[in-house]
């Protein structure tokens, strides 16, 4: 049977892109939102290209580039010494001459552009859709099916205390590390995995001390103390600094801890006059993923159903990934190309890629930052290090350190994923 409706709850960049996939395929989508618009925190920024190829499924990728930019690539560099330097990069493909600029290859690099400004993006395409609504300042209270009915339904509050029942085919949760569909599913404690007991702090800044350093445009500092990244993520010069903190701390505690720690990481060793401070947001960093991305005829995907620490973006890549995977199996059961069952095999091999790839890879990306002594020790013994330095270097083969499940194959499985 053709799909009467989904029901998408939760408008952050993966609910709105899965709801603006899904009416493009001429499925009418209702997009839910607890908010009253979209999120402006600093958070992702950085897209590769497995998201470049959604996106232009999904008809936006022109326009993120031109809201956007190529970033230059990535390093990993020492604290130490004034010049902070480089210790090794992956860059970005560059154009040459008789290259194709529409070819997968190019097409596709990673671009960089601040998450709520994708937001904006979507949040244009979807209302352009008629086949899409969206509604926001809407709270789900109550959850369920009716079996008879064939379909699943929300009970959804506003701010004035009115309620609704809406019904649908299938209900997904997209509504992030908080979700109400998640915690309706398996109770409100239920999200299998940990917490690190370290913190972590993004900010957003314009500091013209960067100026006066070869940066790239992307770089992690490698340091058992002061780790961090900082990375341009608009052409006028914003930088976000995300940088490591002890745990447990208030957010007043780490508020009052800013100055110093910047200090301490940028380069001139700023006090506060000498940069603007535009977003300060501290969190928690978990690496959690539930047993189940499928009940019924409700459906978890990104952050709703798993969670890691944002070093290398494998969190958003793999969210937007889950939104790929879910928009194709519910086309094939509306155009009656696959079974209801596809949906348990979303559920299997999202779930396997998240064990397998995601929380691997995102753990050994934020332990080599600070597990070293210093960067001399992470050039002798990290096994992406080595892994860089023989792609560079092909005719000198380097010993690889590390476990045997070690980033020495980030290439491989973040193309599975």
């Amino acid at each position: 049977m053709a799909l009467d409706k989904v029901i998408v709850v939760g408008a952050g960049p993966s609910g709105l892109l899965l709801t603006l996939l899904l009416s493009r395929a001429s499925i009418p989508v209702e997009l839910i939102e607890q908010t009253e618009g979209l999120d402006t925190n600093p958070r992702a920024s950085h897209y590769s290209p497995e998201s470049c190829h959604e996106f232009d499924r999904a008809g936006i990728l022109d326009d993120v580039r031109e809201a956007g930019f190529i970033p230059d690539g990535v390093s990993w560099r020492r604290l130490e010494g004034e010049d902070k330097s480089r210790l090794i990069k992956i860059t970005n493909p560059a154009l040459k001459p008789g290259d194709d600029p529409e070819s997968a290859a190019f097409r596709h690099r990673m671009v960089c552009l601040p998450l709520h400004k994708l937001g904006k993006i979507l949040e244009t395409h979807v209302k352009s859709q008629g086949t899409a609504e969206i509604k926001y300042g809407r709270k789900v209270v109550e959850i369920g099916e009716d079996a008879d009915k064939g379909k699943a339904w929300v009970k959804v509050e506003k701010a004035d205390g009115s309620t609704a029942i809406r019904e649908a085919d299938y209900v997904v949760g997209c509504d992030g590390a908080n979700s109400i569909i998640r915690r309706k599913l398996f109770g409100d404690w239920v999200y299998p995995g940990y917490t690190w007991d370290k913190q972590i702090v993004a900010t957003n800044i314009y500091y013209d001390g960067f100026k006066d350093v070869d940066f790239d445009d992307s770089q992690f500092f490698v340091h058992p103390e002061h780790w961090h990244m900082v990375a341009r993520i608009q052409p006028d010069g914003l930088y976000r600094v995300t940088y490591g903190e002890i745990g447990g701390l208030t957010y007043d505690q780490l508020k009052e801890r800013q100055p110093a720690k910047f200090r301490a990481i940028l380069p001139g060793n700023p006090t506060p006059e000498k940069y603007q401070l535009v977003d300060f947001s501290p969190y928690k960093v978990h690496q959690r993923c539930v047993d189940r991305m499928r009940v019924g005829r409700f459906l978890l995907a990104a952050d709703a159903a798993h969670l890691c620490n944002p070093f290398g973006g494998m969190g958003l890549t793999g969210g937007i990934a889950d939104v790929g995977s879910l928009y194709d199996s519910l086309r094939g059961i509306d155009n009656k190309k696959a079974e209801d069952s596809i949906l348990d095999k979303y559920d299997e091999v999202r779930r396997r890629i998240w064990h397998e790839v995601i929380n691997p890879i995102s753990t050994e990306n934020m332990q080599r930052l600070f597990q070293y002594q210093n960067a001399n020790e992470f050039v002798d013994k990290d096994p992406l290090y080595k892994l860089v330095r023989e792609m560079q270097n092909p005719d000198k083969k380097l010993e690889r350190g590390g476990p045997p499940n070690a980033s020495v194959t980030v290439s491989q499985r973040l193309l599975w994923s």
